[in-house]
């Protein structure tokens, strides 16, 4: 090659930098795309660059994320445990390449250290800068979400990020592990019971097995036994606002119900905040590819359609803290509810949804307790499916999670069996994943068969099954078992606030004002219940928490949506005398006082 080359994208690179080049990490998954010339410009407009020189560090493992790198000149390596005996390259970035992942859009901490290889140059953009221009384009801004998005899940996969050292046998243990799967944060189990490197890392720290589970990261913080709160600080996780803690809506729950109700209602004004126990995206945010969602014709990942509606949420200037758990509600006067959290805190909102949704229902079988966590999974992620490479595994559950973890697992196990008590799949699954799933060569469908015993001691071996029909016993062998069979509402907080039905879903609509004990609270206010409101006045339930709701992503988001029309609504009957109330709810221009301006943007 003889003079300055350019690289994709209209990059020229000197001739000198070709040796650089091929020793990038190569682009196999779209993860690290390389920005042409006029995007690159675009950028400078709002950047400034700067020289650096080998061994320069630009992002700092275990520091906050606050600056978009694009490599300019010379060479970047992303490198995880720096300046330790574990250090190890991870990936190196050439020009035109950018230095970031999810973490640098949600303002956490960064998992790795990005340090200068060759001396070169970069571009450096600060985040609120770059919030700014991608709010004007589009282009720039899908590009970096996109990679972002494939660049944790590259994370997740290496094992990347903090280690948590800990007991299978240990509820502690799994309580953490489920945070961080759940959060998608990428982390390492290191088993106490049969890693060899746990003993070595308990002598190094001074810890004896009876302190763990013990969370450690970078050889420098060791967290004993942390709560799901503390761990969420180490990563900076959004925790509650310290400040002001009274808005228009309040919203419980973050799955696609919730999640559509913070981007409406905070696209439309009000000032909006998204509270979650454990992660976002609920159960839809473990889904490994759904694809019968309008508008994605190829599928998408749970997490992926989670990730761009937290973001998009954060775009309006929806605020969204994780973990809070939400433990009551109650009126504090005739405008405002107040829900109450499990640390003590308190939010009081003038109308609340109620976005909860629906946890997978444990199975009761005996021996299953002992091995949940480690063989037995609730959830079908990357986590899971990285320990299923080499074993066959079984599927309990006849809907479309099941159907979707079937085929998720069939890519990564030799052999998956999906275990139905029911007499064919066309109940509970959708046409076309029966389809792919009765055609999958490494897929057994076993119809009319229920779990009996789950047999194992430190893993799963064997399942003994039941043929309903006949009474007759069989042993599989299996060392992974996945359970999808139904879910129960997340509702006991709630239960003498608001009707429940006998199943402890949340009642709404009209059936809510019948049942409700205080029938003038509607006559007060002149109207009748609103579809989608509870049995108390501006507090609704969306998805599936509801009863009656349908339970896919689609009617979530739509019920989401559609809460927000009604909170207007709601907001309208009880603005102050001489009000308009909102534009949604009188048809009028004018905006009620209460309602504020977006605070932030993100990706348009």
């Amino acid at each position: 090659m003889s003079g300055d080359q350019p690289l994709p994208g209209g990059v020229p690179v000197p001739q000198e930098a070709d040796e650089a080049v091929f020793r990038e990490t190569p682009d196999t998954c779209g993860a690290y795309p390389r920005l042409t010339e006029d995007q690159i410009a675009r950028l400078a407009e709002h950047g400034q660059r700067r020289s650096m020189a080998p061994n320069d560090v630009l992002i700092q493992e275990g520091e906050p994320c606050e600056t978009f790198f694009v490599v300019l000149s010379g060479t970047v390596a992303v490198v995880e445990d720096y300046g330790t005996p574990e250090e190890h390259v991870l990936r190196v970035h050439g020009p035109g390449r950018f230095i970031g992942e999810l973490g640098l859009l949600y303002g956490q901490v960064a998992f790795y250290t990005a340090v200068a290889r060759e001396p070169g140059e970069v571009l450096v953009v600060s985040l609120d800068q770059l919030r700014h221009l991608v709010a004007q384009d589009s282009t720039i801004g899908d590009v970096v979400l996109r990679a972002c998005l494939g660049r944790r899940a590259l994370l997740v996969g290496q094992g990347a990020g903090f280690r948590i050292i800990g007991s299978r046998y240990s509820p502690d243990t799994r309580r953490l592990r489920e945070f961080a799967i759940r959060n998608r944060l990428p982390h390492r189990w290191i088993d106490l019971e049969t890693d060899e490197e746990a003993e070595e890392l308990l002598r190094r720290f001074g810890v004896g097995p009876e302190e763990t589970p013990l969370v450690i990261w970078r050889d420098t913080t060791l967290l004993r036994n942390p709560g799901n709160a503390e761990l969420a600080r180490l990563i900076g996780l959004p925790s509650l606002p310290a400040g002001n803690r009274h808005g228009d809506v309040l919203i419980v729950g973050s799955g696609p119900a919730g999640l559509a109700a913070a981007v409406y209602a905070a696209s439309e004004g009000l000032s909006t905040t998204v509270v979650e126990a454990m992660a976002t995206g609920g159960q839809a945010g473990t889904s490994s590819r759904i694809e019968n969602l309008l508008g994605f014709p190829a599928g998408i990942s749970g997490a992926e359609l989670t990730e761009r509606a937290v973001l998009q949420a954060d775009k309006f200037g929806a605020r969204i803290s994780i973990p809070v758990e939400a433990t009551g509600l109650h009126p504090k006067d005739e405008d405002h509810y107040v829900v109450a959290f499990a640390d003590g805190s308190e939010i009081a909102a003038r109308a609340v949804v109620l976005a909860t949704g629906a946890r997978y229902r444990r199975l009761q079988v005996p021996g299953i307790e002992r091995l949940e966590g480690t063989s037995v999974h609730y959830s079908a992620t990357l986590y899971e499916a990285k320990q299923c490479r080499t074993d066959p595994v079984a599927v309990v559950g006849g809907g479309n999670s099941a159907g979707q973890a079937v085929l998720f697992l069939a890519g990564h196990a030799p052999k998956v069996h999906l275990l139905v008590r029911g007499p064919s799949l066309e109940a509970s699954m959708s046409r076309y994943l029966i389809d792919q799933v009765e055609r999958h060569p490494q897929v057994g469908v076993m119809l009319h068969t229920e779990i009996t015993e789950v047999i194992g001691q430190e893993v799963l071996e064997e399942l003994d099954l039941v043929d309903n029909r006949s009474g007759g016993h069989h042993r599989l062998a299996v060392r992974g078992l996945f359970v999808f069979t139904g879910a129960d509402p997340h509702t006991e907080w709630l239960a003498d606030v608001i009707t429940l039905d006998s199943r402890g879903f949340v009642v709404t609509g009209p059936q809510a004002q019948e049942a409700c004990a205080y029938p003038e609270v509607w006559h007060g206010r002149g109207r009748s219940c609103m579809p989608l409101e509870t049995s108390l006045p501006g507090v609704f339930a969306v998805g599936d928490v509801r009863s009656g709701s349908v339970k896919r992503v689609a009617s979530a988001a739509g019920e989401g949506a559609m809460a927000i029309h009604f909170v207007h609504r709601h907001l309208g009957h009880s603005a102050a005398p001489g009000t308009t109330g909102s534009s949604a709810a009188t048809g009028h221009s004018d905006v009620s006082p209460h309602v504020r301006r977006k605070e932030s943007a993100w990706f348009a």
